[in-house]
């Protein structure tokens, strides 16, 4: 059973899964608002120690299939912390876009259906989402993607609902149009699974200027 995370008897454990391809460095980067919630990046600053307490403990990690470094856009390189053999149980999962022509191997879908049958949340930025997709996650489901994207995505998969959206959540699963519409969805993340602590939450996404837009362009 998933953990529950507002209310966790452990750590919560954030898991960013890379892929064989050249992953957007914006589209995993939000991620950084939610580790601004934890007791290492809370305790040094000028809060009351009830806002303090409320700190979140989660645990991060980085992985690709062998656990080894990933390729990022702009010519960078991520040095996974795990493999899908050794990586923990994941309750929050994030990926994002992988470059066009690549796709993702089998056993790349086989573990992100494991992740998905094990998490509390899955999330996905921009292209991110096309990994749910391939792995069969979003049937039934009501999703968005980039908006060039979606006129084709609603002829090529029409057993998903296809909004046009900054983001969109069903259950588990959220998605988000391009990149830059992640930052949002983050923002909304945090504030509806940590609804039992809304003063740290909302002071430290102002504390980062995490963007609060609707979800209707």
């Amino acid at each position: 059973m998933p953990l529950d995370l507002a209310n966790p008897d452990r750590k919560i454990n954030v898991g960013i899964i890379l892929t064989g391809g050249i992953t957007e460095i914006l589209d995993v980067a939000p991620i950084d608002l939610i580790h601004g919630m934890t007791p290492e990046l809370i305790a040094p600053l000028p809060l009351p120690e009830p806002m303090k307490a409320q700190a979140l403990d989660l645990a991060f990690f980085w992985i690709t299939e062998h656990g080894k470094p990933a390729r990022m856009s702009s010519g960078a390189t991520m040095q996974a912390t795990h493999s899908f053999a050794n990586a923990p149980t994941i309750d929050i999962a994030l990926m994002g876009a992988h470059n066009l022509g690549y796709n993702p191997s089998e056993t790349e879908l086989a573990y992100v259906r494991k992740v998905f049958d094990e998490c509390a949340a899955f999330l996905t930025i921009c292209g991110g989402f096309e990994n749910l997709l391939r792995a069969g996650l979003l049937v039934g489901k009501t999703a968005t993607a980039p908006r060039f994207m979606l006129p084709q995505l609603q002829k090529d998969a029409p057993n998903t609902k296809w909004v046009e959206q900054r983001w969109a959540r069903d259950g588990k699963v959220w998605t988000t149009g391009a990149l830059l519409c992640g930052p949002g969805m983050m923002r909304a993340f945090a504030q509806d699974t940590w609804h039992n602590k809304p003063e740290m939450v909302n002071i430290m996404l102002d504390i980062g200027n995490a963007p609060g837009r609707e979800t209707a362009y």
